[in-house]
């Protein structure tokens, strides 16, 4: 299966923190005939099982979070207008005459307005429009709009993925979207060889307001070892280098208190020996992704982090390049290898 064509479908899905049921039954459908064993849980993270080929083996789990930032319906105006709240680490400055769906009891489609600023004071003309000042014009009246819509109903950013040159591509909810795809590639990777191994590929929930789908699922599966694959932000010219990845070459293998070291060199060590670009990201608190929630569980996981590098994120144009995507799958399946015949305790020993 072309990953571009996984990647189109997941990006333009819905799966708002809270409301993925869409989003995971379309992983489900990708992922169930390279697994042994598949179910979600409680909460919602969709977790996949494949065996190791040892008795009573070890297991590790990779999580990739697979819910997006999105809006939330809070009240309709007597003319048919929406306000709307965040859910997640939504800009506000990047909404503005955004087109929208709302996901009520039918898909309706809207756009992001604000008065005209030819309209407001001068004062005001350079101000960053908040978002408590914007609405959602859909064209339909009140009457229409509460026959399709309830308070609380989610919205999306109406977005198609594009490709780009080089094989970079562009759309929304590449955060974390990008990162299930991984761990597809790893996945199938996988089917090539024989692991000893049990591995979890876990899809959680609820990353993006609170990493709590990384709570729960890594306290049902207790792993020996966590990796979390996120996004880590692109280099522009306007930021650090020091402070961001460069697009294209490579994951970046996390370094930090959030890390257990011995998995860090691990993976440093497993690039290296199968020419694997990678890059190193510090992270020298917490991580803000599911390895922190993976780290700090029951009582405690030998964690990893792999970040995809990915230009603006939390936007509708989030800008990654596909070949980073593979190189963090076919990372991870190499390292999942290598713990071939491996003494867990003395691998993770401090």
């Amino acid at each position: 299966m072309n990953i571009k064509t996984i990647l189109k479908e997941l990006s333009e899905a819905p799966g708002v923190s809270g409301h993925e049921t869409e989003i995971n039954k379309i992983i489900k459908k990708y992922f169930i005939n390279y697994v042994d064993e598949i179910k979600n849980d409680k909460l919602g993270n969709l977790i996949c099982y494949k065996k190791g080929k040892i008795k009573n083996p070890n297991k590790i789990m990779l999580a990739a979070h697979m819910d997006e930032i999105g809006l939330m319906v809070k009240h309709i105006d007597d003319n048919g207008y929406l306000k709307f709240t965040n859910i997640g680490g939504v800009d506000h400055r990047t909404l503005l005459y955004q087109e929208v769906i709302i996901h009520g009891t039918e898909k309706v489609f809207g756009i992001i307005g604000m008065h005209p600023p030819q309209l407001s004071p001068k004062d005001d003309q350079n101000k960053i429009v908040k978002m408590e000042d914007m609405f959602i014009d859909t064209g339909l009246s009140k009457k229409e709009l509460t026959s399709l819509i309830n308070i609380g109903d989610v919205i999306t950013i109406k977005r198609d993925l594009k490709f780009l040159l080089n094989d970079m591509v562009a759309g929304k909810a590449l955060d974390d979207r990008a990162g299930v795809v991984a761990l597809y590639v790893c996945l199938r990777e996988l089917q090539k060889f024989n692991h000893d191994i049990d591995v979890y590929f876990v899809s959680t929930v609820q990353e993006e307001v609170g990493t709590r789908g990384a709570i729960t699922s890594t306290y049902g599966v207790n792993p020996d070892i966590g990796i979390a694959i996120d996004v880590g932000f692109g280099y522009t010219p306007e930021l650090n280098k020091f402070d961001t990845l460069e697009i294209g070459e490579g994951p970046a293998i996390t370094i930090g208190g959030n890390i257990h070291p011995r998995i860090f060199e691990r993976l440093k060590e497993t690039a290296k020996n199968n020419y694997i670009d990678y890059q190193v990201e510090v992270a020298p608190g917490r991580s803000g992704t599911d390895a922190w929630s993976m780290q700090v569980s029951k009582e405690g996981v030998a964690t990893g982090l792999l970040s995809i590098p990915l230009r603006y994120m939390h936007t509708s144009v989030e800008t990654l390049a596909l070949e980073d995507i593979i190189k963090t799958g076919k990372l991870l399946a190499q390292f999942i290898i290598s713990l071939n015949g491996m003494d867990m305790e003395e691998l993770l020993c401090y």
